[in-house]
């Protein structure tokens, strides 16, 4: 959501998880300090790094930790607002060209947040039902893919109004997603490909409408 201007990508396959160390909020926004596992000798200032999907930028860097800096428009549009000392979250630092991409195109850019509506077993995994508003809703299909909390995850049902996903015993042991509850909120973003399908269909139909041609 943060650095705007530069073409920053992840998969949102999670590297590690972090321990939030501090939060400092003012009217500028938050900031939070966070220790990062593995992936400390890799960030330097001014690295991308998504923190439970969200873009930000690491504005200083520690012995132990990373901090990063969450503008009042990223606190609204995600559960970062609601994040307090000793959480856990989802880190992954930005995508390189000579990446595997292992999960799906993701900007780091929540387009909303949604509810844990229910969380059951099956087998060895566990169901999560997300409840989501109609602005992500409409670029869900099943076995596509979407974001929760920084993961890229494949949606196995859906129906008005939520969608569900599979969590496997790696991805639990591996995220914070063992860590929620019926009724917390999660940031969510829709595949960034539905999109550019959606807006290139509209544009088409546009030129259409008015007598244009389609090339």
């Amino acid at each position: 959501m943060d650095g705007a201007g530069e073409t920053i990508m992840f998969t949102g396959i999670v590297r590690c998880t972090g321990e939030i160390l501090e939060k400092v909020e003012s009217e500028e926004g938050a900031t939070f300090r966070f220790t990062c596992g593995e992936l400390l000798g890799d960030l330097a200032l001014g690295h991308s790094i998504s923190v439970d999907g969200v873009c930000l930028t690491v504005a200083q860097k520690h012995d132990d930790s990373v901090a990063v800096e969450a503008t009042p428009e990223t606190l609204r549009r995600s559960n970062l607002q609601n994040r307090k000392v000793g959480d856990q979250l989802n880190l992954e630092p930005a995508l390189r060209s000579f990446d595997f991409l292992g999960g799906h195109l993701v900007q780091g850019h929540v387009d909303a947040t949604g509810t844990v509506l229910s969380i059951r077993a099956e087998g060895n995994s566990s169901i999560f039902r997300i409840g989501l508003p109609p602005e992500v809703e409409r670029y869900c299909v099943i076995k596509g893919s979407i974001t929760i909390d920084g993961i890229s995850l494949t949606i196995s049902a859906m129906d008005k109004g939520y969608v569900e996903v599979t969590i496997i015993p790696h991805t639990l042991e591996v995220t914070n997603m063992s860590e929620l509850k019926v009724g917390d909120l999660v940031n969510l973003e829709a595949d960034v490909i539905s999109k550019y399908v959606e807006s290139h269909v509209l544009q088409c139909l546009g030129r259409e409408s008015v007598g244009g041609n389609i090339d």
